[in-house]
This record gives C-alpha cells, sequence and structure tokens, in this order.
C-alpha cells in the first residue's frame, strides 16, 4: 500500500478520500477476524462498543465500522458521541472484547481517523495493527443467520457512567472554583462541563454546541486564545482547554497566561508524590518536553524516564516500568491508576482538586518549572535517514551542547511522513537558542542536502 495504513494513533486522514467508508467496514471485520484467530475474542458472542466525535463524518464511518463488526458475528453497542478515553474506560468497565473510536482529535474537521481498543481499554499493539491492514484483502467465510451480530444504540448511560468514573477519582470540594471550559465543539461538550459542575464547581463553558462542521475550528487546546480572554473576563479562577476527542487538555490561569501539559504533569507529579502515589517517584515524558520541567523535577526528587514523541509511547513506558503518571507537552495526560489513555476531562478534575486541596491559585502552582526558552526550525529538502550518521553533524550538535551546558539542550528528529528534520534547542536566554538553532539548521542544511 505504499505507506504503512496505520500511524502513531490509528488510522487517519482526509475523511471519503483517505478514510472511507469501505475501509471502515473493512477494518472492523479484519479486526475481529485478526484478533478472534488469536484467541482474543469471546465465544460464542463477543462484544464491541464504537463511539465517535461529533465531526459530520463520524456518522457514516462509525456506521460503517459498527455493520463490518456486525456482520463479522459481534454484537455491538453503538455509543454515539463520547470523548475517546471514555470509550477507552468503557472498554474495561463494561468488559468488552474490542472497542473503535471514530476521530481525527485535534486535526481539521476534513479530517478522521479509526482507532482500536482490545480489551482493558489498551490501545492495539503495532504487530497487531500489521496483521490487521495485511487481513483487509483476505477472503473468510462471514456468519450468517443467527450468528451474525445484533446492534444497540446507546441513549446517554454510557456517558453518565464516564462522569460518575471520573468524580470517583477526586476527594475534594471544587465549591468557590470558578472555571472556564473550552470544549473546541467536540466529544466533551457535555461530559466535560457535567463532570466539573458535579464535582461543585461553578462553570463557565464555551465553544459547546457542536454542528459536525465546527470542532476544533479556532478553538479548543489548539487555539487557547478565545478561553484566555473569557477566563479573565468572567473572573475565572482557571480555564481548561480540550481538543476535538478530550484526550487532552491545557489549561489558563486566572491572568489568561497559558499553563501547557509540562506544567500540569510538574504540578501532578508533585501532589502524587506528596500522597506517596507517585510511583516510583517517576514522571514519564517525551524528548519534546521542556527541560525546564526535568530540572523542577530533580529538584523536587522526582526521577523523569524520556520516550519518543507520542502517547502511545509514553503509556508503553509507563506500562513496562509500572509509572504511573506521563504525557506529553501538548496536554496528552495519563494517570495510571484512573485511565488507560490521556484523558482531558480526567486531567482537568485532577488540577482542580489540586487547586482546592492546596489553597494556591493555578499561577502560584504553576511556578513549579521555569520554562527555559525553546527554538524549533524545520529544514525541508534534507536526507532525514542520515541524521544519526553524519558525524560532521553529530560534531555540531556536540559542540552546541557543550555551549549550552547544563541549561540547554539540543534535539534533532526526523520528521515521521515529510522530508525534513526537525532542529529543537533549549537556552538559558531566547538569544542563545535563537543562535544554536540557526546555526545547527544550517548544518543540517549542508550535510543532509538531497542529491
Amino acid at each position: 500500500m505504499g505507506r504503512r495504513l496505520f500511524g502513531t494513533d490509528g488510522v487517519r486522514g482526509l475523511a471519503n478520500r483517505e478514510v472511507t467508508a469501505p475501509l471502515a467496514l473493512q477494518l472492523g471485520t479484519s479486526a475481529v477476524h485478526v484478533l478472534g484467530s488469536k484467541g482474543r475474542l469471546s465465544s460464542p458472542r463477543p462484544r464491541a462498543i464504537v463511539g465517535r466525535d461529533p465531526r459530520l463524518s463520524g456518522h457514516f464511518l462509525s456506521a460503517a465500522v459498527v455493520a463490518g463488526l456486525s456482520s463479522a458475528g459481534v454484537d455491538v453497542e453503538d455509543l454515539g458521541v463520547l470523548p475517546t478515553p471514555a470509550v477507552a474506560y468503557l472498554t474495561g468497565a463494561e468488559d468488552v472484547d474490542l472497542a473503535v473510536m471514530i476521530s481525527a482529535s485535534h486535526n481539521p474537521m476534513a479530517d478522521n481517523g479509526i482507532k482500536f481498543f482490545t480489551r482493558g481499554g489498551v490501545k492495539l499493539d503495532d504487530a497487531i495493527e500489521d496483521e490487521i491492514e495485511a487481513d483487509l484483502d483476505a477472503s473468510w467465510d462471514l456468519p450468517t443467520g443467527a450468528e451474525v451480530g445484533t446492534i444497540t444504540m446507546n441513549r446517554g448511560e454510557a456517558g453518565d457512567r464516564y462522569v460518575q468514573h471520573l468524580l470517583s477519582t477526586i476527594d475534594a470540594d471544587l465549591s468557590g472554583l470558578r472555571i472556564a471550559v473550552d470544549c473546541a465543539n467536540g466529544a466533551a461538550s457535555e461530559v466535560g462541563p457535567a463532570a466539573l459542575r458535579a464535582a461543585g464547581a461553578d462553570v463557565v463553558v464555551i465553544n459547546a454546541s457542536p454542528d459536525g462542521r465546527n470542532i476544533n475550528e479556532q478553538c479548543g487546546s489548539t487555539h487557547p486564545e478565545q478561553l484566555q480572554a473569557v477566563t479573565v473576563a468572567s473572573g475565572a479562577d482557571f480555564g481548561v482547554a480540550y481538543d476535538g476527542d478530550a484526550d487532552r487538555c491545557l489549561a489558563v490561569d486566572s491572568t489568561g497566561a497559558l499553563v501547557d501539559g509540562d506544567q500540569i504533569m510538574g504540578i501532578l507529579a508533585i501532589g502524587l508524590n506528596e500522597a506517596g502515589k507517585l510511583a516510583q517517584s517517576t514522571l514519564v515524558v517525551t524528548v519534546m518536553s521542556n527541560l525546564g520541567l526535568t530540572l523542577a523535577m530533580r529538584e523536587a526528587g522526582i526521577e523523569i524516564v524520556q520516550t519518543g514523541v507520542g502517547d502511545r509511547y509514553v503509556l508503553e513506558a509507563m506500562r513496562a516500568g509500572g509509572h504511573s503518571l506521563g504525557g506529553e507537552q501538548s496536554g496528552h495526560i495519563v494517570l495510571a491508576e484512573h485511565a488507560t489513555t490521556g484523558d482531558g476531562v480526567l486531567t482537568s478534575l485532577q488540577l482542580a482538586a489540586r487547586i482546592a486541596t492546596t489553597g494556591r491559585p493555578l499561577r502560584e502552582l504553576g511556578a513549579v518549572m521555569t520554562r527555559l526558552p525553546q527554538v524549533l526550525v524545520n529544514v525541508p529538502g534534507v536526507d532525514k535517514t542520515r541524521v544519526a550518521s553524519d558525524q560532521p553533524l553529530a560534531a555540531a550538535v556536540a559542540a552546541a551542547e557543550a555551549r549550552l551546558g547544563d541549561s540547554g539542550r539540543v534535539l534533532l528528529r526526523p520528521s515521521g511522513t515529510e522530508p525534513l528534520v526537525r532542529v529543537m534547542v533549549e537556552a538559558a536566554t531566547q538569544d542563545q537558542a535563537e543562535r544554536e538553532a540557526g546555526s545547527l539548521s544550517e548544518v543540517v542544511r549542508e550535510r543532509l542536502a538531497l542529491a
């Protein structure tokens, strides 16, 4: 097929061009075929759930996935619109064999995606995804008669169960806190505000009127400007922004200043460590997290484990090491005691609980780390495969790191989809970061130029 169908978070692309109804149907039947052949489905009646975000294409894609699963002999419950982490949670809580989420997360409305969860709410590993892809054109005998699967429609109970689960994760009363919430016109437009209100907060809601077209449109975690203004104008103690499928959360303090995933992780890590609930006193982050977080955690007696970019790699490291907290600068934050994937609403509740129990404003809590200036330069038109092997480039990186010392770092990262290399530099000052990034970008351009 030219390139791997599955990316770091399922299948994703332009709906009705790259992600089509026939593909969705095939993925449903092939997932059942592959998982069934490995003995990972209940017998004789496997069960599955399917959720989606509100974008228009989600209707026909979820219908196609449901049809594929049912035609392969699986009893399916169509959950309708729910956040990705809600679907992951319900996969485990309802003890179903398989779940599918139809969403392109923070991507524009025209895109969509298909991702799978297996028993317990865990994403499929690469090897299983590859087998499903290879099985798409396979011929096998589908069930007939009474052996085909049933289809039922959920009428809102699933959302209620998810909210109750979220509320069970905190002990704090949020009464007295005013929280502004930007729902990105996405999947958490109902359950996000509902959970915060049920916990006692006074909630100011924006962008919670999804019409299928306005998801992520100049709102949510990728466009926090409106939330920043509303937080200040409404006198809120702080604000939170979700993305389209609500698996990430960013925050805004009472002055309108952005509080990113690194700061939120730092706040939660210290709170959990103080309570003796941060496993191995360790936080799992990606290589893109700011060095300021590492320095702050070191001072607080918390170890850092770094992974590649992508929440699936954070999850893999957390499971392998038995760690309880991890995430990304973008706001994908995983609290393993309560979730198997990033959960924006859960994160916002945990952050609110920390503010309520300490009596300290978010601005003060967020000051736990000092963000080092960070510059990211994309260098296009280069041979990204030679990043690790070019010795003069390696020498230039080493020289830059020596100049930066302990107060900075360098990261060269080949793009996963384009012929470009990303040069990231952190330094004690903005000028130094820009100078080193500019110099290294020129070396990359010269050394890795395409013939």
